[in-house]
């Protein structure tokens, strides 16, 4: 690194501009200096802070100390590195992945991150109650809405403390201080062990943020995700959970319930059950997208996808974005067949109930805009009460919308044996739809059993 001793340190510029919420002026405070002619920055939202880091740039060139021409720091300081708060830096890992990322993985990367936080807490002994750090956590993890956080009270309190009492990002190369971090990220707030996806989301999101820390922020050398031996995190396939998935008489008697309970979802409820739609496919499936004939098969080509996410996560504001479909380029859709009873069923809605004023099938209650989980979660959950005995209703048979889209694709399976048709009606890649619906597939457990019956006795 060259070593230069021209330097020029300006006045420190205070800068303001409204905060998100447009009611309060914010105000950063801007060192300046110039090494060599090349220029650099560096802003605090303290004062002092300024004050103090332009004071310390004024004395080294005043001793004459040589700076570094790549950092703009003097050389003498380099391996004093100024230290950088984990909850600092995980803010700005957000910012760098936030245009980028859909709402519901925003939402969730800041789950993880909270967690990950609380791991990275100094011993204090005027730490805030957990509840409370987490719930400002959550407002800083948002771009939208952390100006408006750090300006209000005890938020604004919380998040001043967080930024004294992480530890410093570089800490995490220490082997013990990253396995403490790693066996907190396996606990929930209770102290009980947290679910298996949680623990691998928060995993993902630790090892991509040290990426961060390494390759664009230069604070590790390298991840400890790959220099620190610690216990490898068993992989867990996901199956559903054959107890969950209805036979045909027992999804036609839930339908039919609908049909008499909430009329207007039948044909909501329908497409999961014969077309195997994922509940936000089906949100956003408008008139356009169906072609049908009168009576027969038929195909529908899904286009969007409309995920259910609070409005505080999404850029437009609104609860939910319309995007593209899962495991899909944008702009790529996909064609499902309609077998004929799902045609007749849709003919009916369209002739009663209409299409809301964009096209789509279904719409709000009171309003025009997209159906929500709360609407038709609690039509189902009043037709499996219609419809099963107390025993039955306790059990997890079709506990969830979100099940009668796994029983269409096990009939699927079942019925053609073709598991790459299948996946590409379901919308999945092969590999995943053969692990997650194998407790599903009906192999022919009697027959197999008959025929090791007939070679055991030599038959």
């Amino acid at each position: 690194m060259a070593a230069v001793y021209k330097v020029k340190v300006w006045s420190i510029q205070t800068r303001y501009k409204m905060d998100r919420s447009g009611k309060r002026v914010v105000a950063r405070y801007v060192v300046r200096w110039m090494v060599e002619g090349e220029r650099f920055d560096e802003s605090f939202r303290v004062l002092p802070q300024a004050d103090s880091f332009r004071s310390e740039l004024v004395a080294a060139s005043r001793r004459g100390e040589p700076f570094d021409l790549e950092t703009g720091r003097p050389v003498a300081s380099r391996g004093k590195a100024k230290r950088v708060p984990w909850f600092v830096f995980s803010c700005d890992y957000i910012d760098m992945k936030w245009d980028d990322s859909s709402p519901k993985y925003r939402s969730s990367l800041a789950d993880s991150m909270t967690a990950i936080t609380l791991g990275m807490l100094r011993d204090s002994g005027d730490a805030p109650p957990v509840k409370e750090l987490s719930v400002a956590m959550r407002k800083a993890y948002n771009k939208n809405s952390r100006e408006a956080a750090r300006s209000s009270g005890d938020t604004g309190r919380w998040l001043d403390w967080l930024e004294r009492n992480t530890r410093d990002v570089r800490d995490l190369a220490k082997p013990d201080v990253f396995r403490s971090v790693l066996a907190s990220l396996e606990r929930r707030k209770d102290g009980q062990r947290a679910a298996h996806d949680t623990i691998r989301l928060r995993r993902i999101a630790l090892r991509n943020a040290l990426d961060f820390a390494v390759d664009e922020k230069k604070l590790l050398s390298e991840n400890p995700m790959v220099k620190v031996k610690v216990k490898k995190h068993k992989a867990v396939v996901r199956e559903v959970d054959k107890r969950s998935v209805v036979n045909p008489v027992q999804g036609r008697t839930l339908l039919r319930a609908v049909l008499e309970l909430t009329p207007r979802l039948y044909a909501f409820f329908a497409l999961m059950y014969f077309a195997a739609l994922r509940p936000e496919e089906a949100v956003s499936l408008r008139k356009q997208n169906l072609s049908i004939p009168e009576e027969g098969w038929g195909e529908l080509h899904l286009e969007k996808a409309t995920p259910e996410i609070g409005a505080e996560w999404t850029d437009s504001g609104r609860r939910g974005e319309e995007r593209g479909l899962k495991h899909r380029i944008e702009d790529e859709g996909r064609t499902v067949p309609c077998s004929d009873e799902l045609t007749e069923i849709l003919h009916w809605h369209l002739k009663v109930y209409g299409t809301a004023s964009d096209g789509r099938l279904f719409r709000g209650v009171r309003h025009d805009g997209p159906l929500s989980s709360s609407v038709y979660g609690r039509a189902w959950a009043k037709a499996r009460a219609a419809t099963f005995v107390p025993d039955v209703l306790a059990s997890p048979l079709a506990l969830r919308p979100y099940d009668l889209r796994h029983a269409a694709v096990s009939t699927w399976l079942n019925a053609t044996g073709d598991p790459t048709r299948v996946a590409e009606w379901a919308g999945h890649s092969v590999g995943v739809l053969l692990r997650t619906y194998a407790k599903c597939l009906d192999g022919g457990e009697q027959q197999a059993r008959e025929l090791v019956a007939k070679r055991m006795k030599g038959l």
